[in-house]
Parts: structure tokens; C-alpha cells; sequence
């Protein structure tokens, strides 16, 4: 396994910083974190100015050394997160890249690649988080088109939403595995009802979402109908696997950040601080190099990453969090101010363990999928 670029990545990468270093000082002031429109209106914006750049492309289409390379740079310049958009980017995306059909990929990829349309994710329910396969959104055949009728919990950007991705239940009498079907459904059908959910850091990008006989094309399914748990893995896997890569370095940067307010604040005298900043920026580093092990590893899969995407994201969860703990360690009561950048980022950190799949689904995918051990240990 070759961890290392080639010239032509790297020229890449030297085309990309110029490109950032000239376009990030044009951009308009980010909008107010609750300004919803504002934000879909400046992450849209800054999508299109990465197509007309010619980086559009590179969530699914480039090789995917050349999207670590973006993802990084990207993120280490302070260029805009994809924001309100990243269930488009970073989810459905690839899946219908990797899944669809050519005419689903041409009705769905360019708008996305754009800026012109914001999906959001529709996949958890009430009752069904954690054992997502026990959903009971149900979607009932009626001609070209399904009716379908239940709810939608932590649905990312629903509120902004043009697009989202369902999951339905279409086979009631099937192991529930094997009766569920992936939908792309427009947010402006009939039936819909979005509530949006304010999270513990005030922020409010999730949404509860009502159905009512809302009517989905059937041409909107990707893939055969019943197997979307199979298409599901393959949504999950890039969320795993590919989707955390610009927090990665984003975390590396911070604890680079708290090392100096360590040092401005006296907190660096303390050894067992630097010891533990010191594992920390280890852990980080050895996250990255997973990283690249994945990507090079979905090489061989057409660019769909494999079920270690599952050990980077139990590791990064618990980690995020123990960035942030010793971040609170080291800014003492500053730490309980909302109105620091580094705050907000801490109470987001605690869903971190849950969002994306527990850590205790993780462990399960780890046990049976990659050491062999049978269900139920």
C-alpha cells in the first residue's frame, strides 16, 4: 500500500493553494449560524465558485487521492465548509454516483455539483435510530408513483432542503433487511411537514419531517426495489468512511490553537497537560493516516469505501470529544462561553458518539465484518 502522492497529485494540490489563496479574500463576510437562508445562500454560492473553478468535481467524479488532497487544502485554508449542503456532497451524491443509473445521475449529480440544489437525509425515525433497519416509513405502490405516509427524525437541513434521502419500507412481509427502498424525494411534494429541532449548542439543522401520502416517483428510486438496505450501506459508507476527512484536520488545527492559549494562560507548565496534547496530536495523526489507508484501499471498489470507514469513526468520535475535554481543561471557565468559536464546537462534540452510527454499532460492524466473531458476542 503506497501512502504516498504522485508528481501529478501534488501539482494538484499546488494549483488548488494558489486557487484558494486569491478566491477566500473575495468572499462576502459568513452569515448568523440561525440564518439559514443566509447560510444555503453562502454555501451554495461558494459551491459554484468550486464548479466554475473546475474543483467541482472532485467529491466523486476525481480520483479519491485527488479528493483528500481538495478536502485537505481546502480545510486548511479556513475555505468555507460545504455547509448546508453536505448531505448532497458528501451522502446522496456519491451514492447515486456510484448507484444510479445514467439518467438519475444526470437529473441529480450537476445541480449538486452547482450549488442549485440542497438534499438532506431522511433516514432516522423515532423508533428506529440505532437499529435503523426496524423504520417503518412505509411506501405503498400506486401506479408509476408510492405513496408514502410515516416520520423522519435528525433530518439534517430539511428546512433548506430541495431533495432528501428516504428510506422506505416497501416490502412489509420481508425480513425488515430486505423490504426497505432508497428514495430521492422532492421537499416540495405535497404532504410534507418540517419541524425544525434546536440542539444543545442552539443551533438548529435538524429537523423532525411528517409524511402524508406524499407521492415519490418511482423512477426516484436508486437501485431495485427492497434492496435499499444494500444502498443504504453504500450512503453509510461514504458517511463513515470519506465524509469526517475535513474535520480530521480541522481537530489538528485546533489542537495546534490550544497548545497556544495552553502556553499564553501558564496551563503549559502542567505535564500531564502536554503529555495529553501530546497522545492527542499522536491520535490525530494516526487518524490521517487511516484516512489515506481507506481512500487508498476504495481505490479497488470504484471509490466506495470498505468497512473500515467504521474503525476510523468509532476512533474520531471518541477523540473529538477528548479534544474538547481538554479544551475545557485548559480554558477553565472561559470554556462555558457560548459565544467562543470552541464551545459550540464541544457540546457538538457529544453527539459525535451517536451521530453517524453509535460507537456501539461500530464495535458490532468491527466484530462480525472485519475479525469474523459471530452475532450476538
Amino acid at each position: 500500500m503506497d501512502l504516498t502522492y504522485t508528481a501529478e497529485e501534488e501539482a494538484f494540490r499546488t494549483r488548488l493553494r494558489d486557487w484558494l489563496a486569491a478566491s477566500l479574500p473575495t468572499l462576502a463576510p459568513a452569515p448568523s449560524p440561525d440564518d439559514w437562508p443566509g447560510r444555503r445562500a453562502y454555501d451554495t454560492a461558494w459551491q459554484r465558485m468550486l464548479y466554475d473553478a473546475g474543483y467541482g468535481e472532485v467529491h466523486w467524479d476525481a480520483a479519491p487521492t485527488r479528493r483528500l488532497i481538495f478536502l485537505e487544502e481546502t480545510e486548511r485554508a479556513g475555505a468555507p465548509y460545504v455547509g448546508a449542503n453536505f448531505v448532497g456532497l458528501l451522502h446522496a451524491g456519491p451514492t447515486i454516483a456510484a448507484e444510479g443509473t445514467a439518467e438519475q445521475r444526470q437529473r441529480w449529480l450537476p445541480p449538486i455539483l452547482r450549488g442549485d440544489e440542497i438534499w438532506c437525509q431522511g433516514f432516522s425515525e423515532p423508533d428506529a435510530g440505532s437499529d435503523l433497519a426496524s423504520l417503518r416509513t412505509k411506501a405503498v405502490r400506486d401506479g408509476d408513483s408510492y405513496v408514502v405516509t410515516g416520520s423522519k427524525i435528525w433530518t439534517s437541513h430539511a428546512e433548506v432542503a430541495d431533495w432528501c434521502e428516504l428510506l422506505v419500507r416497501t416490502g412489509p412481509a420481508t425480513p425488515k433487511h430486505r423490504g426497505i427502498s432508497w428514495l430521492a424525494m422532492p421537499m416540495d411534494a405535497p404532504g410534507i411537514t418540517v419541524r425544525p429541532l434546536r440542539t444543545l449548542a442552539g443551533s438548529a439543522e435538524f429537523a423532525e419531517v411528517f409524511l402524508d401520502e406524499v407521492r415519490v416517483p418511482v423512477g426516484n428510486r436508486i437501485g431495485e426495489e427492497n434492496d435499499g438496505w444494500r444502498v443504504t450501506m453504500v450512503t453509510l459508507s461514504f458517511e463513515r468512511g470519506t465524509a469526517f476527512v475535513g474535520e480530521v484536520v480541522a481537530c489538528r488545527r485546533t489542537l495546534g490553537e490550544l497548545a497556544g492559549a495552553a502556553r499564553a494562560n501558564g496551563r503549559w507548565d502542567d505535564p500531564a497537560l502536554r503529555r495529553r496534547l501530546g497522545r492527542l496530536h499522536a491520535e490525530f495523526g494516526a487518524l490521517w493516516r487511516l484516512i489515506q489507508w481507506n481512500v487508498s484501499e476504495s481505490q479497488s471498489t470504484g471509490g466506495v469505501p470498505g468497512v473500515g470507514g467504521s474503525v476510523f469513526k468509532l476512533r474520531y468520535s471518541h477523540a473529538r470529544q477528548e479534544l474538547y475535554e481538554a479544551a475545557a481543561d485548559v480554558l477553565g471557565p472561559d470554556s462555558l462561553d457560548l459565544s467562543r468559536a470552541w464551545t459550540p464546537e464541544r457540546l457538538s462534540s457529544l453527539s459525535y458518539t451517536i451521530a453517524a452510527g453509535t460507537s456501539q454499532i461500530q464495535q458490532n460492524i468491527i466484530a462480525e465484518r472485519i475479525l469474523g466473531l459471530p452475532k450476538g458476542l
